[in-house]
């Protein structure tokens, strides 16, 4: 088969001359996972990768799409028959059909809103919402295809073998509505690849349109991305995240292999698993870092007591587990993945015994980074918080941050949850609006002070949610030299360590020497592991200084999208 072609009910893609179905409005990454291809592209030792985040962060998904190099398959929609393609390392590029010098930021076109929202998860929609009924005119970018977020994730695809959305979906596309109605202008696709001071932000289109935005006040609310777990073959093809099989699974209605062993800490792993399992899926186990819930009435009792809707959802997954015969076993962890000749050999340890799981698909959940680079590129004050190992955005009660006219919400500040962000996301709308000369009528007062006491409840349930998931913080140290730390320049902990020993001690030394943090991830999954590595060895805890510094453009773009020609 040469070319894809259009089929009913969507289109056949060309995946190396072999037809793949696809559904029209699923990602690529979706239809060949759901076609059992694992990997997509080959780096410079030759080695495969595939899907990992899922969210257009790692780009281990890249593939060729149409001749086309570079496009990131988990964020590309199936719209027509495609002719997909491997990407291989130093391939050679397509002859360029128009060259032209890269324009300036200054010659970008410019949009002038009153308020910028960066982000269409649940608290930048509640904080579009809450500005905009106070008045004032909102413009909200969001990268994704479709508003709703990470938590949302509304369903893609239709069709008779397609599940309808569930609460959690319908939720989501009520509060879309609610953000239309409200005369919010939302713009999806699009990717803000720039922030520079005072308040400048710069953005490109899916067509490869590059704008400015100029706006008089911006929220940023930019969500996290899960943390990579260091382990002898984290880097297979098979192996990704909870939130990639969970995007698969919550769009597309696809599941990431037949075997699935789930690992992590955290709620999120469990629903996974009995979200999968309803879809058919074979789930091995849920490996939980986390002892068993021995002694934690305390915890149940102030959760129950915050939100008892959430407790009953979270005791409905566990019960669906059960039901279903997944097992679930506390205090364990990945200490190694391997290709066997069935799939993946999944390693598994507490510390002392270990067992080995089979599985296609491994989705490794332990915690989250955030996404931080706008608000540190406009110089937003960031502290270390050593309980969530990652830097937290200093914000005042209404989440104003140290830069005038910028606010920030939702966990690329501080870990806490969709319903936290839902609750700061309507306190910093209103707080926006009021500093953009907006008065707020008694209605939207009222309004502020239930966004308040709801961000308080649901703060003590995710306080008492972690006390209840506490899990042993990973010990650097153990990590074997082999083990790669770089997964985009294939650097091993080996050569880190030895680079440190040699006198480099910080991180950018460090880059400049081995590499670390040069690919085009730009050092999103590598950047926490040297920095544990360093404060390791040289006892200084991190800081907002100690990382790489954020650099445009955030995202991997094409010199002819920055030059805002399509």
């Amino acid at each position: 088969m040469g070319t894809g072609a259009e089929v009913s009910g969507g289109f056949s893609l060309d995946f190396e001359g072999v037809a793949v179905p696809a559904r029209a409005g699923e990602s690529v990454a979706a239809a060949l996972a759901a076609h059992g291809v694992k990997g997509w592209r080959t780096t410079r030792s030759g080695a495969q990768r595939g899907l990992f985040c899922g969210m257009g962060v790692c780009q281990d998904c890249v593939v060729e799409i149409d001749g086309v190099p570079g496009r990131r398959a988990c964020m590309t929609s199936v719209d027509r028959p495609m002719t997909v393609r491997r990407q291989r390392h130093g391939q050679p590029l397509p002859p360029a059909t128009e060259l032209r010098p890269p324009a300036t930021l200054a010659e970008l076109p410019v949009e002038r809103p009153q308020l910028l929202v960066i982000g269409g998860g649940p608290g930048g929609l509640s904080a579009a919402i809450a500005a905009r009924r106070a008045g004032v005119e909102v413009l909200l970018l969001d990268e994704r295809r479709s508003p709703g977020g990470q938590y949302f994730k509304p369903v893609a695809v239709a069709g008779d073998d397609v599940l309808p959305p569930d609460a959690q979906h319908r939720e989501g596309l009520a509060l879309v509505a609610e953000a239309r109605a409200a005369g919010v202008e939302i713009r999806s696709g699009i990717t803000v690849w720039g922030a520079f001071r005072p308040l400048e932000f710069a953005a490109v289109t899916a067509a490869g349109e590059s704008f400015r935005v100029l706006p008089g006040a911006t929220i940023i609310a930019t969500g996290a991305y899960e943390r990579g777990w260091p382990v002898p073959g984290w880097t297979l093809p098979g192996v990704m995240t909870t939130g990639a099989a969970q995007t698969l699974w919550r769009t597309a209605r696809r599941l990431p292999g037949r075997r699935v062993v789930i690992a992590g800490n955290g709620p999120l792993n469990l629903q996974l698993a009995a979200e999968l399992t309803a879809g058919g899926a074979e789930v091995v186990a849920v490996a939980e870092a986390a002892a068993a819930p021995t002694g934690a009435l305390a915890a149940v009792v102030a959760m129950a007591l915050a939100s008892p809707a959430l407790v009953a959802q979270g005791v409905g997954y566990r019960l669906r587990c059960q039901a279903a015969g997944v097992p679930v076993l506390h205090g364990e962890v990945v200490s190694a993945v391997a290709q066997g000749p069935a799939g993946l050999q999944v390693t598994l340890t507490d510390g002392g015994a270990t067992r080995v799981l089979e599985a296609d698909v491994l989705c490794l959940g332990y915690g989250f980074e955030p996404s931080n680079e706008l608000l540190r590129a406009l110089g937003c004050r960031h502290d270390h918080d050593s309980a969530q190992q990652r830097l937290v955005t200093w914000r005042d009660a209404d989440g104003q941050t140290s830069v005038a006219g910028v606010y920030a919400l939702g966990d690329c500040t501080s870990l806490g949850g969709a319903r936290v962000a839902a609750a700061d996301g309507t306190l910093a709308g209103l707080a926006a609006a009021a500093a953009l000369g907006q008065p707020l009528s008694p209605a939207l007062e009222r309004q502020q002070q239930q966004a308040r006491g709801a961000g308080q409840r649901h703060r003590r349930f995710q306080q008492a949610l972690w006390r209840l998931y506490r899990a042993p913080a990973p010990d650097i140290a153990q990590v074997p030299d082999e083990t790669m730390i770089c997964r985009c320049e294939e650097v091993c902990f080996g050569t880190a360590r030895a680079a440190i020993a040699d006198g480099l001690a910080d991180a950018g030394c460090v880059k400049r020497a081995t590499r670390i943090g040069m690919g085009p991830c730009q050092g999103r999954y590598c950047r926490p592991l040297l920095e544990a590595l360093i404060a390791d060895a040289t006892g200084a805890a991190p800081d907002e200084l100690s990382g790489f510094a954020p650099r445009p453009p955030f995202r991997p773009e094409t010199i002819r999208d920055l030059a805002g020609k399509p």
